[in-house]
């Protein structure tokens, strides 16, 4: 650690005491080593200046960038916080797809199933849950996962032919790929 020598007239001159005449130079130093020092001294407070000014910006600037970061996590973490919540209701919005596929003899009990169906469907759309479509569709691992593949003539090699379980994204993430069957083509 470099000790510094207090600037004559300074302030810790006036409290150690010192007189301004202490802060003189001797009588047998020259003039010109007199401004040597003096300039050394001042050449070395601009660089002690210059380190600090530098060292505050860098600091100012990780500060900076630390609190972008955290805004950008708090927003994430708010945008997708409903998306455990969404998954766990998935099971549900599915059932209810198997419920409604089923025959019922009672038109007003299907219809209101139905309708229970489509409130909660639109609810979790204004969520943000889409539907992937995927029948017809190219097979794509990003968004499908492939329970059965199936050697045919009748579709495009790798064209999903069957939706087992329809698969959702929640506001632009996959949130559960679609299960399907996929066209392989024979060899």
């Amino acid at each position: 650690m470099d000790v510094k020598k207090p600037v004559a007239g300074s302030s810790e001159d006036r409290e150690n005491g010192a007189s301004d005449a202490a802060a003189d130079p001797p009588a047998d130093s020259s003039p010109a080593s007199t401004l040597e020092t003096l300039t050394a001294e001042r050449d070395l407070l601009l660089q002690e200046k210059s380190d600090l000014v530098d060292r505050l910006l860098r600091r100012q600037a990780e500060f900076d960038n630390f609190r972008r970061r955290a805004e950008r996590e708090r927003a994430d973490v708010l945008e997708y916080a409903n998306t455990e919540t969404v998954r766990a209701i998935l099971p549900v919005l599915d059932d209810f797809e198997r419920a409604l596929k089923t025959e019922s003899a009672d038109k007003e009990y299907a219809r209101g199933m139905e309708m229970i169906y489509q409130r909660l469907s639109e609810a979790l759309k204004k969520l943000g849950l889409e539907p992937i479509s995927a029948k017809g569709q190219k097979f794509d691992p990003h968004l499908h996962h492939a329970v059965d593949m199936v050697e045919t003539d009748q579709a495009e090699d790798h064209t999903v032919l069957e939706e087992f379980q329809q698969g959702y994204n929640f506001r632009g993430r996959l949130l559960r790929p679609a299960m399907v069957k996929v066209a392989v083509s024979k060899k």
